[in-house]
């Protein structure tokens, strides 16, 4: 607390406190960039960014499952934010982007940010512009007074820079909770994709209910078996890990089943290197109609003013090793279960107990591939009850 003491300064005009914003208050992020204006969360190492193509280091910025965490007196909080919102020519203008307020856990406000830099994208050939704005404000007032814990939850979609914290009293840094830390990889919707809120998401959705820590490693598009993300997660502290694998493989059409095989061995094998005795769940697709028994690529669909997904691969070909989410639940099956024999602390979870064909038929993929938060909220409380209910947790 003596650091913060000594940097925070007091703005005589409003009353303010204004504290710099750095490691000691974020929880989530991977590293901290300085910036010419604050810092910058990043869920993936330097190191690891040099070596990511330039779509997932657009997709790693993006702060899922980062949050501000402090103690505080205040009854108002600022943070200033320029954020960097990427929009697609011809798609429907995505929702702002919404910071989450939490008090000693509970929710206690959503706001927004006015200004940022637009990212336009012409999905015809994928160039992009970038059209500065200034930076905004995101503020939450009428706090009660008393010393509490205090989460703000950044928006897990777009990159948000964060350059002021200001409160009416003084800060710091959150205690530790003595919590488990459960360490997350997957794809979109890991990632977000359209949860209602950073809170929302139903990986934040099963730490709440599991009273876990969370590092969502949850990688749009993303979710690739990378071996720099196998390194990143080998080196992130974690007293619970889980990989939810599959669905980026098929719809990006990447590799084939003897390809897939040997990826998912490496990074198992390097995930050990790091974490011999950790817990490590490994999740197989959700049930997703367009890829159950199709192969990809997948396209976007714009044709009716709304964004769909279709498959594009011919159905046939799965004999010949490409994959499908079928092929892909087989054989994560047939891995755990044949190095669990080795490795006791190996486990897995079959996506379709979280969200199968029954939950497709009550909640639709809008999109025919991402949930709505609905959906998210059902996926995360199956998380919660097959995941951290099973071995894996214990």
């Amino acid at each position: 607390m003596d650091d913060l003491e000594h940097d925070a300064t007091p703005d005589g005009a409003r009353g303010w406190t204004t504290t710099p914003v750095g490691p000691e208050l974020l929880r989530g992020a991977l590293e901290v960039e300085r910036t010419a204006r604050g810092v910058l969360p990043h869920r993936l190492p330097a190191w690891a960014r040099r070596q990511a193509p330039g779509d997932l280091t657009d997709v790693e910025a993006q702060p899922a499952g980062v949050r501000l965490a402090f103690r505080t007196r205040a009854t108002a909080v600022e943070l200033d934010v320029l954020a960097t919102t990427t929009v697609y020519r011809g798609a429907p203008t995505p929702p702002d982007a919404v910071y989450d307020l939490l008090v000693d856990g509970r929710p206690a406000g959503r706001a927004t940010a006015d200004g940022g830099n637009v990212r336009t994208v012409d999905t015809t050939t994928w160039a992009a512009v970038l059209t500065p704005g200034p930076p905004g404000t995101v503020r939450f007032a009428g706090l009660a007074d008393g010393p509490k814990d205090v989460e703000i939850w950044l928006p897990y979609r777009g990159i948000h820079e964060l350059i002021a914290l200001r409160t009416d009293a003084p800060v710091e840094p959150a205690p530790d909770p003595g919590r488990r830390v459960w360490l997350h990889h997957g794809s979109s919707i890991s990632h977000g994709s359209t949860a209602d809120g950073p809170t929302g998401t139903w990986p934040a959705l099963a730490a709440a209910r599991a009273g876990v820590e969370l590092v969502n490693l949850g990688f749009s598009g993303n979710a690739l078996l990378d071996p720099f993300t196998a390194r990143t997660m080998r080196d992130t502290p974690a007293d619970l890990i889980s990989l939810k694998i599959g669905i980026n493989l098929v719809n990006h059409d990447v590799m084939r089943l003897r390809a897939f095989t040997a990826a998912v061995h490496g990074f198992l094998d390097t995930l050990r290197e790091g974490h011999p005795t950790t817990p490590v769940l490994v999740v197989s697709p959700l049930h997703c109609p367009i890829h159950e028994d199709t192969p990809g690529p997948a396209a976007a669909d714009l044709s009716d003013g709304r964004l769909r997904f279709r498959a594009l691969g011919d159905p046939a070909e799965a004999a010949h090793g490409r994959l499908t989410l079928r092929v892909v639940r087989d054989e994560l099956a047939r891995i755990t279960a044949a190095r669990a024999t080795d490795d006791p602390h190996l486990h897995h979870l079959d996506g379709r107990a979280l969200y199968g064909e029954a939950d497709f038929a009550e909640f639709p993929l809008p999109d025919d591939l991402h949930p709505d938060a609905a959906g998210h909220r059902r996926i995360g409380q199956r998380f919660a009850e097959h995941a951290f209910g099973s071995a894996w947790a214990r």
